[in-house]
């Protein structure tokens, strides 16, 4: 009886033992000899949890006012970090009498023209910033900081250099997350961007032009929200503001009145690569999606429908006798994608997605992006005057997706565009597949009304006012029916994406 007492207490005080050790290793790192960077055993980053109550602040005064300023710099402050990159490049010095041709030393020595004799090893060195975001040593900041660098370090407010290992990157976002091993590192509480309005007030903080202007703290207000087709990113929904940006400024903070980071500052409009008043930031809520995936499991899975959609503008609601902005229009449906297991076909209208109206294909895409795959989401569609609800399971979008994105000759001068009989040849020539349609577009005039909604040459045309196209003799009946300011409601396959052009003839 005795023994089973000495059982019990030594099983009760291993299962303790266990317990605390799981406890103490979940926040543990060990870092390597010969190396400052740690090895992390722990996926979960210790985000801040102090939030700030600068909101709040009573302003009676100017020196109130002046003072509310002053403490949300110095909150934010101390979090951001200037980032330094190194990349070792070869470069090849010429000698002058390669101009001539043959160098005479070639002929003496041996030497291979482009031999290594020529090539010389040059290191390049870049600068950006960053934000501390968790007290264990994790920094957000742009993929362009630190893309393809053979070294990151960092320097921090109070100047402490110090090694950075790269955990993972997302180029789809241009957002990366680097790790530093130190102690007394301040982080910034991350905000909800999604609460952001037009008008509020916002901070960027960074090192703009080199380490010397470090921390410059700037201030303005958000410009707008919700930026896309900017050209930045596979996916942007940026937030606009006016605070000054500047080169150096990307992978820093923009802040909002409460102290908290709110964007990652990643690019600026300009036509002198100066400061013009437009500046670019990646949401928190987006970078904070991204950041927790790099961390967890070293790289962001996105949810993939397998579809190309697009916005329904006045014309192409015209098509369909819908108004402007009511859904979004499928385009190209991806085979054995879930979208066509679920039975989603081109040319239906997209109006709810998880019972939240669609009236932005860049915002559906996001929402689509953010889901893990294995998401059942429902998605209701207008397919000839009525709704159809889907309910479709997301998967795991592939690395590679599309974005977004003779004797027979027809003159169609008075619409804008040439369009001629799908033959062999001219597949090869604008190096289209055969039996992508009978039409195939081969000119379109630059100031017309075809052009300027999208047409190209080299575009397949599939269907003509929702009629599918079987037959060249039937397209050149449809055309010749349509009179001057008639609408012309196109469905055209370039290079495998199906993509709805609507104008006026």
């Amino acid at each position: 009886m005795k023994k089973k007492r000495i059982s019990m207490k030594s099983l009760l005080l291993v299962l303790v033992g266990i317990v605390v050790g799981g406890l103490v290793f979940a926040n543990m790192e060990f870092t390597f000899p010969g190396t400052n960077v740690p090895l992390a055993l722990s996926n979960k980053p210790n985000y801040a949890t102090a939030k700030n109550n600068f909101e709040n602040y009573p302003i009676q005064t100017l020196r109130d006012f002046n003072e509310a300023f002053v403490r949300i710099a110095e909150s934010a402050t101390p979090s951001v970090v200037t980032i330094f990159t190194e990349k070792t490049v070869n470069r090849r010095s010429i000698s002058p009498f390669e101009f001539f041709g043959r160098s005479p030393f070639e002929e003496f020595f041996g030497t291979p023209r482009g031999g290594s004799s020529n090539e010389r090893k040059e290191v390049r060195r870049g600068l950006g910033s960053g934000v501390i975001v968790s007290s264990d040593g994790y920094i957000l900041t742009n993929n362009h900081v630190i893309d393809k660098a053979d070294a990151v370090y960092v320097r921090t407010s109070d100047n402490r250099k110090l090694d950075a290992k790269v955990i993972g990157t997302d180029p789809k976002t241009d957002l990366a997350v680097i790790k530093v091993n130190a102690k007394g590192l301040k982080p910034i509480m991350i905000g909800d961007s999604d609460r952001l309005r037009v008008g509020e007030w916002v901070i960027a903080i960074g090192s703009p032009l080199g380490e010397s202007l470090a921390r410059t703290v700037t201030q303005g207000i958000v410009s707008a929200i919700g930026r896309s087709n900017v050209g930045l990113a596979d996916y942007e929904d940026f937030i606009q503001t006016d605070a000054a940006i500047n080169p150096g400024n990307s992978g820093g903070p923009l802040v909002n009145i409460n102290g908290e980071l709110v964007g990652i500052n990643t690019a600026i409009a300009s036509r002198t690569g100066g400061f013009e008043g437009i500046g670019f930031a990646v949401p928190s809520n987006m970078a904070q999606k991204v950041l927790t995936s790099l961390i967890t499991t070293g790289k962001v899975t996105r949810g993939y429908l397998g579809v190309s959609i697009q916005d329904i503008d006045e014309n192409i609601a015209r098509g369909l006798q819908l108004q402007a902005g009511q859904g979004v229009l499928v385009g190209t449906v991806v085979e054995g994608s879930p979208a066509a297991k679920a039975g989603i076909r081109t040319g239906d209208v997209i109006v709810d997605f998880n019972d939240r109206k669609s009236t932005s294909s860049v915002e559906l895409r996001n929402e689509i992006a953010v889901l893990s795959p294995g998401s059942v989401v429902k998605i209701r569609i207008l397919r000839d005057g009525e709704i159809r609800v889907f309910n479709v399971r997301l998967e795991e979008q592939p690395a590679q997706v599309a974005a977004a994105a003779s004797s027979s000759q027809e003159s169609t001068d008075e619409l804008g565009f040439r369009s001629q009989e799908m033959t062999p040849q001219l597949a090869r020539q604008f190096q289209v597949k055969p039996e992508s349609g009978k039409v195939i577009v081969t000119a379109v005039d630059q100031s017309s009304n075809a052009f300027r909604a999208g047409l190209r040459t080299g575009d397949v045309i599939v269907s003509v006012n929702r009629q599918a196209m079987t037959s060249y003799a039937q397209y050149q009946a449809i055309m010749r029916k349509i009179k001057s300011g008639d609408l012309v409601f196109l469905l055209i396959d370039r290079r495998g994406s199906k993509v709805y052009f609507a104008f006026n003839a």
